[in-house]
């Protein structure tokens, strides 16, 4: 997971991060930790987690949780959805936003700008910018937002797909 996240920043920030950052030779094992820290201390249980694979290799990885911005009114936020550009076009992206956000809740996330195809991604699937901005990692950054039938909680929804 950690490599495929890494892949996925190399390919799709350069230019936009620094190359001493996406170049790092600590970057994988940086990641390495951040997942081996989230699918195992019980702090992150209730996040979901899915991989999208092609001949058995991973191709791309998602995650949700609860949200973390203090005007939130939706019940989850897509933290992580990476897929490898080789795989751009297959489905796997839909796939692994379908696994880790119930389709009837509303929903946020937080996408590069500019990131184009992303965020024609994202509208595609209902998301759409809601005005505020943040730089995070050097990276100008856009909320999308989604609105949802309802406000479920995991526990009152469907089974966990992840």
């Amino acid at each position: 997971m950690a490599r495929i996240h890494v892949a996925t920043w190399q390919e799709t920030y350069r230019g936009l991060m620094t190359d001493e950052v996406l170049d790092d030779s600590e970057f994988v094992s940086a990641r390495q930790r951040f997942w081996t820290i989230g699918l195992t201390d019980e702090r992150f249980a209730h996040h979901r987690v899915a991989v999208a694979e092609f001949d058995g290799e991973l191709i791309g990885i998602a995650q949700s949780a609860e949200p973390t911005d203090a005007d939130a009114t939706w019940s989850q936020q897509l933290n992580i959805l990476c897929v490898l550009a080789s795989a751009h076009g297959t489905g796997a992206g839909k796939s692994l936003l379908e696994a880790v956000l119930f389709y009837d809740a509303a929903a946020a996330l937080w996408v590069a700008d500019p990131n184009r195809r992303a965020q024609a991604f994202y509208r595609k699937h209902d998301f759409i910018p809601d005005g505020t901005a943040k730089e995070e990692y050097g990276i100008k950054e856009i909320r999308m937002v989604r609105r949802g039938q309802s406000k479920l909680q995991p526990s009152e929804s469907a089974p966990d797909r992840a």
